[in-house]
């Protein structure tokens, strides 16, 4: 089953975009991590990015940093991660679920038997924040072996090549980055270069989703505006989990504003 394809196919008849939210999981606890994805899926969010805490997140900023930092509190592993993902897919069938890791995770016991547990949990893509589209031969054919879609980054420093390889290697969805440096909401708003989003557009690329930032309605306009398929937030959630650990009411309570003010504008004229 293509998940993302039937997801896109269907947003489309409506008229809308993909909100899609961003966790990591084991935070601030697992039995929490499981509630709150159920909590977001119960909210109406299209899709599930998922981060395996890993010691050195070379692309998060400080607040997906204290995220990792509490999972691993939690005595999260990567066992335990693909165990959560299983609950979630055995749950929600149709739902995609993306995960966003890092190398050394994948090659920890084998390439091999990385994507074979990503199968078995009923992972859809992933996405490996620090894996050069040169070094990516050997990692997309084990997602080719596993029916696992393989994402890319696309930066906004790309070029033309760089853009038709990304656009022909990044199945399921391209995750644009809305500009460089690390993730987080503490930065000025910038919108991504609607020239490389043209010339994805122009190679035929899978849909495009935004990511790095995204955290007030405006940013969702923009990007309908530029014909982008989805947004990722991830920083602006895990905020509300930081600042509410101790008060769960109030956590789901802010939790389900947000996602209402931004699921609000996802659809389109």
């Amino acid at each position: 089953m293509n998940r993302y394809k039937i997801l896109f196919s269907n947003l489309k008849k409506k008229k809308k975009i993909a909100f899609i939210p961003f966790l990591i999981l084991g935070d601030p606890n697992i039995n929490l991590s499981i509630k709150l994805i159920d909590f977001l899926i119960s909210k109406g969010v299209n899709a599930l990015e998922l981060g395996i805490p890993f010691s050195d997140p070379l692309a998060d900023g400080i607040i997906i940093q204290k995220s990792v930092l509490r999972a691993f509190k939690s005595s999260i592993t990567l066992k335990k991660c693909f165990k959560i993902i299983s609950i979630i897919r055995k749950k929600y069938n149709n739902i995609p679920i993306g995960i966003l890791t890092y190398s050394n995770l994948v090659f920890h016991k084998s390439i091999n038997n990385f994507y074979n547990n990503c199968k078995i949990s009923g992972v859809d893509s992933i996405l490996i924040a620090d894996l050069p589209l040169e070094e990516s031969k050997l990692f997309i054919k084990y997602s080719y072996i596993y029916n696992i879609k393989q994402i890319f980054i696309c930066p906004p420093n790309s070029d033309n090549n760089l853009l038709k390889q990304i656009s022909l290697k990044s199945k399921g969805y391209i995750y644009l980055l809305s500009r460089s440096g690390v993730t987080g909401t503490d930065f000025k708003n910038k919108k991504p270069d609607i020239n490389i989003i043209n010339k994805l557009i122009k190679y035929n690329s899978s849909p495009i989703i935004q990511g790095f930032g995204i955290f007030k309605p405006s940013q969702i306009i923009d990007a309908i505006k530029m014909k982008i398929s989805g947004i990722i937030s991830g920083s602006a959630i895990i905020k509300i989990i930081d600042q509410n650990q101790q008060n769960l009411f109030l956590m789901f309570e802010k939790l389900n504003k947000f996602i209402k003010i931004m699921k609000k504008v996802t659809k389109y004229n």
